[in-house]
């Protein structure tokens, strides 16, 4: 199977002004297509993998036969195409929010409040590049925390809700340092919530 770029469900200046219409077309069209296409290379290689969805092959990433490069490559690429495009799904310009989820969300961390300073903590407080989780853990139950890199909750046999990318690339031609400034103002676009 042959991972694509999919287009974003929305124009680049759609999130304006939270999120800029230049950072979004660069994030898109280079980033995520470079994870999209570095992920490509890696799998040509492993023909019998063709066929396993990403996210099964992300959780069963320890068994996987791979050599070493390639392996990190995957972990790499592959993160990065399941994250990003989570990412773009979960944003928009109109709010569509998920009254469950929601609940869900209250019930779980005491208040929608609670929730939200704990996911930006996460977010700021992560050294160099990450990302910011709600997830469904194994136990299926609500959980949140942050990654490295483009590490992908599949990894730890989670399933991602929620995910804010917290790499420079996602904000720093507007926000520059302004890492807390990102974090608050992407709650805007953030539509299910």
């Amino acid at each position: 199977m042959k991972y694509e770029l999919r287009p974003l469900p929305y124009a680049y200046d759609a999130l304006e002004p939270h999120i800029d219409a230049r950072t979004m077309e660069i994030h898109h069209t280079k980033h995520h297509q470079g994870y999209t296409d570095n992920l490509n290379k890696v799998l040509e290689k492993y023909p019998a993998l063709a066929d396993e969805p990403l996210e099964s092959l992300m959780a069963r990433f320890d068994t996987l036969q791979m050599d070493e490069a390639d392996k990190t490559a995957f972990r790499n690429n592959g993160g990065g195409y399941l994250n990003h495009n989570l990412f773009w799904e979960i944003m928009g310009p109109a709010k569509a929010v998920n009254e469950s989820l929601k609940r869900e969300i209250e019930l779980t961390f005491g208040s929608f409040d609670a929730f939200k300073e704990q996911f930006n903590k996460n977010a700021i407080s992560r050294f160099g590049s990450g990302w910011s989780w709600l997830v469904r853990n194994k136990s299926a139950k609500l959980e949140f925390y942050s990654t490295p890199n483009q590490d992908s909750p599949f990894l730890q046999g989670a399933t991602p809700i929620i995910g804010l990318d917290v790499w420079e690339h996602a904000y720093y031609l507007k926000y520059q340092n302004r890492r807390a400034e990102y974090v608050e103002n992407w709650w805007n676009v953030l539509k299910l919530l």
